[in-house]
């Protein structure tokens, strides 16, 4: 095996954990039992100090006890669930209706507590201070970072850390990229406003429906022709309503949709095109139109050193066949809040396996995670705090 004896050893505790926080899941900004387990757990931890500044978010201090370079490094673990009905067939599947833990933070999670139980235990091996951010709302903007950034949380951190389990990789397989690794995450609201009238004098009203539909399939040229096909870009409707009857045609229609890109400057241009696109579809229809456009999370970027610094403990640790070099992907992350004045670095790790049924995507209602990812992340997290926090 590739593990330290004192990761093995907390395997099964890793495993209870993931479970406990797998039964009880609790959504964005409303993590308040899981806040208050994860603060049990680590009180009975030697020289961890806890703090909560926000309602949900907490924070753990582990401070070395060698002398030397004070650094201090910062790890991040999600905590939220989804709004999500769990199918899953699992023995510890979900005991709250309608929230389920479909995108492995429980994972994280349960990471990080036994991260924080490994760095307690070896606080004479290390100097500085480790960080580790149990934080809420990773799933719901304005995301849960920037509340624990705003709060002061992250004030003095010299470097970040944080990955996420995925089934887009087999398990104990890290998908390592430097420079940019997630896309900025965006969403769009309109409201095409038409004229009211009954189905069968519709040249008495401006039909919302018709207009929209119009503008649906205008807005999907964006990416294939407005836009250079080097730059990833996806643009998607995602909710459309409108109406209250057969043969009414509606006032207005609704549409939300978001944006996935890389580039600043065609984040911007997606933005005022959709406006001109909207703009000259009702005029031509003779309806009016709302449109707000909500920034959401940017993306990810991963410092080169760092990168570098984590590929070659990988392969020191597990070999080269655990090293996958990816491409962006287009999820996104509110981890970029933890960036924007220091360097981090955040891996995919793979939690695939057919076998045992742990290969449905992401926000699944049947997702399972692989617990024999759990002691993967443990150690590569462990591996490049020693290192860090000892340079």
């Amino acid at each position: 095996m590739p593990f330290d004896p004192c990761v093995t050893r907390i395997i099964p505790e890793l495993r209870a954990w993931q479970e406990h926080l797998h039964r009880n899941p609790e959504l964005s900004f409303e993590e308040f039992e899981t806040t208050a387990y994860l603060a049990e757990l680590l009180s009975v931890m030697p020289g961890v100090s806890v703090s909560r500044p926000t309602k949900t978010g907490l924070v753990a201090s582990i401070r070395g006890e060698k002398d030397g370079r004070q650094t201090v490094l910062g790890v991040r673990g999600d905590i939220d669930a989804l709004p999500i009905e769990e199918a899953s067939g699992l023995p510890y599947a979900s005991a709250r209706p309608g929230v389920m833990h479909a995108c492995g933070h429980d994972g994280h999670t349960a990471m990080l507590l036994g991260l924080a139980k490994l760095l307690s235990a070896q606080r004479a091996s290390f100097s500085g201070e480790a960080r580790l951010f149990f934080q809420h709302a990773e799933e719901l903007p304005p995301g849960g970072a920037v509340e624990l950034v705003r709060a002061g949380a992250a004030d003095g951190v010299d470097a970040m850390l944080g990955l996420h389990l995925s089934t887009n990789w087999p398990t104990g397989v890290f998908g390592v990229r430097a420079g940019v690794l997630t896309a900025a995450v965006d969403r769009f609201d309109i409201t095409v406003k038409g004229k009211g009238a009954h189905c069968s004098f519709p040249e008495q009203g401006v039909d919302a429906i018709v207009t929209t539909a119009q503008l649906i399939l205008a807005l999907q040229t964006i990416s294939a022709r407005r836009v250079a096909a080097t730059d990833p870009v996806i643009v998607s409707i995602c909710q459309a309503n409108a109406g209250t009857a057969y043969n009414i045609l509606p006032d207005e229609m609704t549409l939300t949709g978001a944006v996935r890109s890389f580039d600043p400057a065609v984040r911007e241009r997606i933005k005022a095109l959709i406006g001109e696109i909207t703009a000259g579809i009702t005029a031509s229809a003779g309806a009016s139109y709302d449109y707000v456009w909500d920034a959401g999370y940017a993306s990810v970027f991963n410092d080169e050193k760092l990168t570098a610094l984590a590929e070659q403990t990988l392969l020191s640790r597990f070999g080269k066949e655990h090293i996958d070099h990816i491409g962006p992907i287009m999820p996104g992350e509110d981890f970029y809040a933890f960036l924007e004045n220091r360097p981090g670095f955040f891996v995919e790790l793979g939690s695939r396996c057919p076998e045992k049924g742990c290969d449905r995507p992401h926000h699944n209602p049947g997702y399972r995670l692989d617990q024999d990812a759990l002691p993967y992340g443990v150690q590569y997290l462990y591996d490049m705090a020693l290192k860090l926090l000892n340079q």
